[in-house]
């Protein structure tokens, strides 16, 4: 027996009202009144409109997008145009199953219910293996049936197409995590006898990578060089521009390339790489003498960085002489300064992101730098050093601000301790490239950060 329904005038999606359903019958021979549109209607709750296909080719014509369902025989003829191109012999039960697989090409986002023979269960079965929401048998169909199986093929089609794509998301998420945690830089410090720690927070939600960006590497020459840095905006061209001045900082680093000539072959960089004239970086660059007691230092529009000493409060590094942004001045000069560090030491680098978090009572103000330096002091006369030191850092500004910080953060901190040297504590170890804090300890007695 045919599908007993009427054929019925499609409604355009713009007249349906919330609730209605619309089905695609294909079936040969659609002839037959047994079921009539509204016993279909009266069954499911609401307004069901049917459409009849009497073949392969008027039902594409027929699938639009405001199609809830398709019935569709598995007995119907299949024609080799509706066949697809073949590929060999087939086995007998993927020719009984050539609509059904037909359908599932052209209709891969809506719900289908396949008809089959009440002697046939094997065949229902497979139809649902293949990828049918459900079955039917001829001898069982009537209005409640039919009514309640296209009210289950529909949820469970959404249900199947919800699930997919938050598998796809996952999949999505987890692959550019590990291109993210692999962009992430691994520090070059061996036999420099310098302590590192880093801590790394993008301001992106679930991204591994902000704007921020840093780098610490050891030259032939013994000469340790250390960069932290931020791309203004925090999406992801920010942070892919931020991994290419960094693979590009440590090129011209390792080449032999410091101050102002480094960073005015960055900025020609960042012009050629940028999204648009508005970007700009900030850059802070240092260059550790190989003895460990001076280093150059350069600002590009950066905080400058945090210098303590032996038995003396943290200060910041002199900052007056410091050049403007990278992509701001097409021939801006970016003078370098000597500094005198002396023998026992803590440098500590960072992006705005750290300072420039909400404090005081309903956070109209600002940390600052000068916040900044108080709170740090306050955690170096808690004894605090090293790793230890930055994520209480971090947690303090987060604290202070009333919840996570809207900007990506990046410090790092160098130290040099020649008691630990001398009893042979060797270089800083290889930095995981990860987001968390790495650092080696700085030394028995409490050192300077």
């Amino acid at each position: 027996m045919p599908v007993p329904v009427p054929q019925q005038r499609s409604v355009p999606a713009a007249e349906t009202s919330h609730g209605d359903l619309t089905l695609l019958v294909i079936e040969d021979d659609p002839a037959g009144t047994t079921i009539t549109v509204p016993e279909l209607s009266a069954a499911a709750g609401t307004r069901v409109r049917i459409r009849t296909a009497r073949n392969l080719t008027e039902a594409a014509r027929l699938l639009t997008d405001d199609v809830d369902c398709i019935l569709l025989d598995l007995a119907l003829p299949v024609t080799g145009s509706d066949s697809g191109p073949g590929d060999g012999p087939v086995s007998a039960r993927a020719v009984e199953l050539a609509a059904l697989t037909h359908v599932l090409r052209i209709a891969p986002l809506h719900a289908v219910l396949a008809l089959t023979a009440e002697d046939d269960p094997e065949l229902a079965a497979e139809a649902v293996r293949v990828g049918a929401q459900d079955y039917l048998f001829r001898g069982e169909l009537d209005a409640r049936v039919l009514s309640r199986a296209i009210r289950y093929a529909v949820e469970r089609k959404r249900a199947d197409m919800a699930q997919h794509q938050l598998t796809e998301s996952r999949l999505r998420a987890q692959e550019n995590a590990r291109l993210e945690r692999g962009l992430l830089p691994t520090p070059l410090l061996d036999g420099s006898g310098l302590s590192f720690a880093a801590r790394y927070r993008p301001g992106r939600s679930r991204a591994l990578l902000g704007g921020d960006f840093y780098d610490v590497v050891r030259t032939p020459d013994g000469t340790v060089h250390a960069m932290i840095g931020d791309v203004c905006g925090h999406g992801p061209d920010e942070a892919a521009l931020g991994v290419e001045l960094r693979i590009a900082w440590r090129a011209l680093t390792l080449a032999g390339l410091c101050g102002d000539e480094l960073l005015s072959t960055l900025q020609q960089v960042l012009e050629h790489e940028r999204q648009s004239e508005e970007i700009f970086a900030t850059l802070c660059t240092v260059d550790i003498a190989p003895d460990g007691r001076r280093a150059g230092l350069c600002l590009a529009g950066h905080p400058a960085p945090l210098l303590a000493r032996h038995g003396r409060p943290a200060g910041l590094l002199p900052y007056e002489d410091g050049g403007p942004a990278l992509g701001l001045l097409p021939r801006a000069r970016w003078p370098r300064r000597q500094v005198e560090l002396g023998g026992a030491w803590s440098l500590m680098m960072y992006t705005d992101g750290l300072i420039e978090g909400r404090v005081g009572t309903g956070g109209s103000e600002r940390l600052g730098q000068d916040g900044m330096v108080a709170m740090v002091n306050g955690r170096l006369e808690q004894g605090l050093a090293g790793e230890e030191l930055l994520e209480a850092a971090v947690a303090e500004v987060r604290e202070l601000n009333g919840g996570e910080l809207t900007d990506d953060v990046a410090v790092l901190l160098l130290g040099r301790d020649p008691e630990r040297i001398r009893r042979g504590g060797g270089s800083a170890p290889r930095s995981r490239p990860a987001s968390s804090v790495v650092a080696r300890p700085l030394g028995a007695q409490r050192p300077p950060l």
